[in-house]
């Protein structure tokens, strides 16, 4: 946020200075009434009339896209009984900042019955899938959905997706209203929307204001996923806590983004707002809903963003390299057997674009990519030693593979977010351990962090029986679709024991 205001800083400058300059000159001159020609500055009667006019076409353009909109937003209740889950101000925080400064506030459980957090979220079918943001249902045994009309249902989440802050819903109800998704490719800077959500409680909030940027990254996400895809829409519309998972809307009344954050020192609306691109979310929704969990391709490289300065600068101390800063991402390694080495790419080479996206910098190319699948081919274009080049990759998951997924594919690991280490015999007997594995790679929003497992935690037991290996772990879990019960022990040396159901 602090780069994205002294960017702009230097443009209001340029506008205060700009109108400090016009009154200036007009003063100096010491022109006459008579000498100007104030209709250039001011309509006539008949021009006030068609001014007039086409403002009311304007109004008539957000009454018609609100009637439309209004409907299809509802409130999201995220309900849990946990001790240790984050209360509703905590996830306020951790996405809009903290209004009270910096100072720690002591964690209350909040009162029986009562939500942990809230949001909205959007009907897009009649048959009942909602979509909203993964922080808003994050960590829910409960999800009460509540629409418009005031009609409240428990909702059953289908899948999330940290890398894009995106969650599916489903409620069991047929004829609900419904917004399309537009195509956000064609949304234009300046073009004006309209954001619906249910700020601080206030239901059915409509805000107007209009597209400020595109394809803008704000490093959200890193917070919630290691590959973190960040594209988003940037308004002006007036967007608080509680609009996260809401509409932004064009004056059609169709879908163009789901609002997932801003950015403010306070925690409250101070003029920039980002909504997650119809078609990057409409991607998302289509791979859960068809094979129950997200496809994304990947290149198979490890990337320096060549925009960031500190990360360059880093990596030439480490290094002991001379890369220059600019526009584009500098391939650092090129993993074996990925797409990028299959196509010819390696070490040293600089992409700037793919397909029809330019790569600015790490962002760009995390959207271009990872809004495809494993699978589909991309034209990369690269400079090698200055000279530019273009090749097409065939897109890998991350285990190498080419072909779709769904959730009976996938591996114990990637069902419950960890991969586990064996425990040297010394440490079992430094540590009085007859059994456990460590804890590695543990995913934000999986099962394992649901119960406060993270990296470098020690599994003893799954289901009351010793564990030694990954290989332990798998054949436990592998096929079993009841509760899971894990013992760990955390960095204190407690050891707990919680559960989930398999998912």
């Amino acid at each position: 946020m602090k780069n994205t205001l002294k960017k702009l800083i230097p443009y209001a400058l340029v506008g205060v200075m700009s109108g400090a300059t016009t009154i200036g000159a007009y003063t100096y001159l010491n022109v006459k009434d008579k000498d100007l020609d104030f209709n250039y500055f001011a309509p006539k009667n008949n021009d006030a009339k068609y001014a007039s006019f086409n403002m009311t076409g304007v109004g008539d353009d957000f009454v018609k896209a609100a009637k439309m909109t209004v409907p299809a937003v509802v409130s999201i209740k995220n309900f849990s009984n946990r001790k240790d889950r984050p209360s509703q101000q905590d996830l306020f925080e951790q996405f809009f900042g903290n209004p009270f400064g910096s100072s720690p506030r002591q964690q209350q459980t909040p009162p029986p019955n009562m939500p942990t957090g809230m949001g909205s979220g959007v009907i897009i079918s009649p048959d009942g899938y909602i979509i909203s943001n993964n922080h808003v249902i994050a960590g829910a045994n409960k999800l009460e959905v509540v629409l418009s009309n005031k009609k409240s249902y428990v909702a059953n989440l289908v899948g999330t997706d940290p890398t894009t802050d995106i969650a599916l819903l489903k409620i069991e109800e047929k004829g609900l209203p419904y917004l399309n998704f537009a195509n956000s490719d064609n949304v234009e800077v300046g073009q004006w929307v309209l954001a619906v959500g249910n700020p601080m409680g206030l239901n059915s909030t409509v805000t107007a204001g209009i597209v400020s940027a595109k394809g803008r990254s704000i490093d959200l996400l890193s917070q919630q996923s290691r590959t973190p895809i960040e594209s988003f829409i940037q308004t002006d519309a007036a967007i608080n806590p509680g609009n996260s998972g809401g509409a932004l809307v064009d004056p059609n009344g169709e879908l163009i983004g789901i609002n997932s954050a801003i950015s403010s020192k306070t925690g409250y609306y101070e003029g920039y707002g980002f909504a997650v691109p119809s078609n990057l979310a409409r991607k998302v929704v289509e791979d859960i809903k068809k094979f129950g969990l997200v496809q994304r391709g990947f290149l198979g490289v490890i990337p320096l963003d060549l925009s960031d300065q500190g990360q360059v600068a880093a990596f030439n101390q480490q290094k002991r390299t001379n890369i220059k800063t600019g526009d584009g991402v500098y391939l650092v390694e090129v993993a074996a057997k990925g797409g990028a080495e299959d196509a010819g790419l390696r070490s040293g080479d600089i992409i700037t674009k793919v397909d029809n996206t330019i790569v600015s910098n790490y962002y760009d190319l995390s959207f271009a990519v990872g809004s495809k699948r494993p699978g589909d081919k991309v034209a990369v274009t690269y400079l090698r030693n200055g000279k530019q080049n273009v090749v097409n990759v065939t897109l890998k998951d991350q285990k190498g593979g080419t072909s779709v997924r769904t959730k009976a594919d996938l591996t114990v690991s990637e069902r419950i977010g960890a991969d586990f280490e064996p425990l040297s015999d010394k440490f079992k007997t430094d540590y009085g351990l007859n059994s456990g594995v460590i804890a590695r790679n543990v995913q934000e929003g999986s099962e394992m962090a649901k119960i406060g497992v993270v990296d470098n935690y020690i599994v003893i037991e799954v289901n009351g029986k010793n564990v030694n290996s990954q290989k332990d772990v798998d054949k436990i879990l592998q096929g079993y679709t009841g509760n899971v019960q894990i013992k760990f022990v955390d960095e204190y040396g407690r050891i707990t024991t919680k559960g989930f159901k398999m998912p």
